[in-house]
């Protein structure tokens, strides 16, 4: 089959989403699903939590069952990428020599893991967590007798790593370069919380530092020198350092993007009848000031390919979906709900000593997000509220965690 009426580009949560969304519509012409990897699609949130603690079998983190798309009759091409876009002749050529012609194209690349720019960031035993084979090789090292691991990423697959392998008995280090955990993503109470929670449980977390070369003995990492000299000696190295979005084919081909790749309300790229979904895709959020930003997280990559199905389908709605989060780190589950971009104001409700509490985040008194830890009514009574477009509140009641949320709607 070397050509479909609809291509989906990326076997993630995106492109499978895509995919069973246009059937739900009632799409009854040619699907074909394009992956790099040689595996069915699969979810990746919990590849560096319940798959990589073996919490979870890998049956179990896949989107449908194998037979699923067979029996939608839904094309799997697996195992190789795509190098090339001719839109004007709606074609693409993968990685190994095929071409591929299309009515409308759905990217759903996603993105790669940022590599370490540091001297020795090739050796073995140096594992980014983001697809399958990445999991499956830590866990070989593991199981190898790996039991020192230096983590170096103070963000949320860093942190999620650092507790899943504290359970499986590593001793393990922490590095982050800012002057807090989560710093890019969270306000300083969820930042101070989840240092003091990774200490307790025995991280040495190590903020302001930096990493300035991957010790390898014969090729393999032995240790982790930080530009202080002092050498940290590790058996394995794990690095959350951010992704790059996936997006070189689009913009070769000419479509408009400097931090992936632009959409339009639709998800709509600048070139006719190809769209972009998920982590690659930037789009002016409503509920970032209309900033034009991406979004990395599955309620993006769910909601944008099922505003990708409607408008293929004739029944054009724009974008608009309240991004949420989560994260499972030891016992603790965060959820957060909103964006907390262009904050000027925290308010606490309830105690971070308890393990149990939420930081809302407002601009000009009006809350804008909810990070909320152990705190499940806080966060949907707080989604409600924002979805509702919630204005100023008063911040005695808000930081009363007796008050319900929804009474401040």
């Amino acid at each position: 089959m070397n050509s479909a009426d609809i291509v989906i580009v990326g076997t993630g949560h995106g492109g499978a989403q895509a995919a069973i969304a246009l059937r739900q519509q009632g799409h009854d012409e040619t699907i074909m699903l394009i992956g790099r990897e040689a595996m069915p699609p699969y979810e990746r949130p919990p590849l560096s939590k319940e798959y990589l603690a073996g919490d979870k079998a890998f049956e179990r983190i896949m989107i449908r069952p194998e037979k699923f798309w067979a029996d939608k009759n839904i094309a799997l091409k697996l195992g190789s990428g795509v190098i090339e876009i001719d839109w004007m002749a709606h074609q693409l050529t993968l990685s190994n020599g095929e071409t591929i012609t299309y009515r409308k194209l759905i990217w759903a690349g996603g993105a790669d893991p940022r590599r370490l720019p540091c001297k020795g960031a090739n050796s073995s035993g140096v594992f980014y967590v983001r697809d399958k084979r990445d999991a499956d090789a830590m866990m070989a090292a593991l199981q190898g007798g790996a039991k020192r691991a230096v983590v170096i990423g103070g963000g949320y697959i860093g942190l999620e790593a650092a507790a899943v392998l504290r359970k499986l008995g590593s001793d393990v280090t922490l590095l982050e370069a800012q002057d807090r955990l989560l710093a890019r993503v969270a306000g300083e109470e969820l930042s101070d919380f989840y240092a003091a929670e990774h200490r307790r449980q025995g991280v040495d977390v190590r903020l302001g530092v930096n990493v300035e070369e991957i010790i390898a003995d014969d090729g393999r990492a032995a240790g982790v020198r930080l530009d202080d000299g002092e050498v940290i000696h590790c058996d394995m190295v794990v690095a959350g350092i951010g992704i790059i979005p996936a997006v070189a084919p689009l913009i070769a081909a000419g479509a408009a993007g400097s931090n992936g790749v632009d959409v339009d309300v639709y998800c709509r790229t600048t070139l006719d009848d190809i769209y972009a979904i998920g982590d690659c895709a930037a789009h002016a959020n409503p509920f970032a000031g209309s900033a034009v930003i991406r979004l990395e997280s599955v309620q993006n990559a769910h909601d944008m390919a099922n505003t990708v199905a409607r408008a293929i389908m004739g029944d054009k709605q724009p974008y608009h979906a309240l991004p949420w989060f989560w994260s499972n780190q030891y016992d603790l589950k965060l959820q957060t709900a909103g964006l907390n971009t262009g904050y000027d104001e925290t308010v606490l409700r309830g105690d971070p000593q308890a393990r149990k509490f939420t930081v809302v985040y407002l601009i000009e008194g009006r809350p804008v997000a909810f990070d909320c830890v152990g705190t499940m009514k806080d966060y949907v009574q707080g989604r409600k509220l924002l979805e509702g477009g919630v204005e100023q509140v008063d911040r005695d009641l808000l930081a009363d965690p007796e008050v319900p949320l929804k009474e401040l709607g």
